[in-house]
């Protein structure tokens, strides 16, 4: 199979192989979940009523007590729970902000670089305790963020269509 396009050197319409399209495209689903996972886990909790509050079931300062003496870093904790409720919204925006960059792939790498240490802070502090280590979801996000730290969003993205602005400008 062969699709015609007018990208990466080739002339328009020269054949873009199955194997070489599958290439540009890979990111593309990693993308789109995280992207909508993030979205979704940002809107929960800013549309959560118990979530955003210092105490009380759900809330985030009741989840930041239950964890901290078995989190890798007390002291991140210490330090969150000095105001939970504001540290509540940041990860809740941060999270949304990071998803929308991601599904429009604007700024792809910064967007992928916020949902890294998203993951990197809620391993460390959340699932830090979880036994064995690979059944604990916040490593498997951060993990999954790599790939497109390195790669950014080169396909069906804002950054792509900037980028190709700003060569036909040049």
């Amino acid at each position: 199979m062969n699709v015609r396009v007018g990208m990466g050197g080739r002339g328009l319409g020269e054949p873009l192989g199955i194997g070489e399209l599958a290439r540009r495209h890979a990111l593309l689903p990693l993308r789109i979940f995280l992207g909508v996972t993030f979205v979704y886990a940002g809107l929960d909790k800013l549309t959560d009523g118990s979530f955003l509050r210092a105490s009380g079931d759900g809330s985030i300062g009741a989840t930041m007590h239950a964890v901290r003496d078995s989190s890798a870093i007390p002291a991140l904790v210490d330090l969150a729970l000095k105001a939970p409720v504001g540290f509540g919204y940041a990860i809740a925006v941060g999270e949304l902000l990071v998803g929308l960059g991601t599904l429009l792939g604007l700024w792809g790498r910064l967007a992928a670089l916020g949902g890294a240490l998203i993951s990197l802070s809620l391993w460390l502090t959340m699932s830090w305790q979880t036994t064995p280590y690979y059944l604990g979801n916040d490593l498997v996000y951060l993990m999954a963020w790599l790939p497109l730290l390195l790669g950014g969003a080169a396909s069906f993205s804002a950054d792509a269509l900037l980028a190709s602005r700003r060569r036909r400008i040049m």
